[in-house]
């Protein structure tokens, strides 16, 4: 079993690492696997990345063996590969995560693109239904829809009675509906009162 703690004669650990020697790799990898995962966690917020982190600069500690320099620090040589891949990694997140926001900022802008061209090919159908109505249907819904005028006024102002005001608007509700419907537009009678409130 590997030692947990670094050796005094950390060099010969080193020279025999750079040699091949497995057992020498094992010690120095258990001797720093937790002061380095925690290092490492302390910048990425996340054991597991912090262990893949570790696993990785130590992978490539042994694929690299042959160039390590064993008169300079190895523990300096280690702490360098995890932070540049420490650094590579947050680097690479933060281009996910504007990758990301960019993609969600294109969805957003093309759902309100589709909204507006939807809202105005409604707003010209219902130009197109209001037309089919009579003159004096016309006036006495647009009375009602855009003056905001009562069923009372709008006979006061017209000089008719308010049951033939209420006839107008429930038969200029009803072309309105069958012209709607024959131009496939769903959910037509929420449209024709929202029309009607003006919204």
């Amino acid at each position: 079993m590997c030692a947990t703690n670094i050796p005094g004669n950390e060099r010969s650990l080193v020279i025999r690492l750079i040699a091949g020697d497995e057992e020498a790799f094992c010690e120095l990898y258990a001797a720093y696997k937790n002061r380095l995962i925690y290092f490492a966690m302390r910048f990425l917020k996340s054991r597991e990345y912090a262990e893949d982190i570790f696993q990785d600069a130590f992978t490539m500690i042994w694929e690299s063996r042959r160039f390590i320099n064993p008169d300079t620090s190895f523990s300096s040589y280690l702490y360098t590969i995890m932070r540049n891949r420490i650094l590579n990694h947050l680097r690479e997140q933060a281009s996910e995560d504007r990758l990301k926001e960019q993609i969600l900022s294109q969805a957003i802008d093309s759902n309100e693109t589709n909204n507006k061209i939807i809202a105005n090919d409604l707003q010209r159908l219902i130009s197109h239904a209001l037309k089919q109505l009579t003159s004096r249907q016309r006036e006495i819904f647009e009375m009602s829809r855009e003056k905001q005028m009562s069923y009372k006024e709008i006979a006061e102002a017209l000089g008719i009675s308010v049951n033939t005001v209420q006839e107008h608007i429930s038969s200029s509700l009803r072309s309105l509906r069958m012209y709607l419907e024959k131009h496939s537009v769903t959910d037509t009678d929420l449209i024709l009162f929202l029309i009607c409130l003006n919204l």
